[in-house]
């Protein structure tokens, strides 16, 4: 199973594509897709209090101790 090894953020600091560990470069939508269908392993679905579905990693508060792609 894939898991995440960095991110790419934009100007804003905002995370807008993930390398996976088979080395695919793939959106953030793309992400929550594989991560919803059990294709990802190490992060998880969040909900926020208006409805609006993001991604966390399971073990860390945030994904600032993934490398960042460029």
């Amino acid at each position: 199973m894939e898991t995440i090894t960095a991110i790419h953020r934009n100007y804003n600091g905002e995370i807008i594509n993930f390398v996976t560990s088979e080395g695919r470069v793939i959106s953030y939508r793309k992400a929550l897709l594989d991560v919803e269908q059990g294709l990802i392993q190490g992060l998880q679905t969040v909900r926020d209090t208006n409805g609006a579905i993001s991604l966390m990693p399971e073990l860390e508060q945030s994904f600032d101790h993934y490398p960042n792609l460029f």
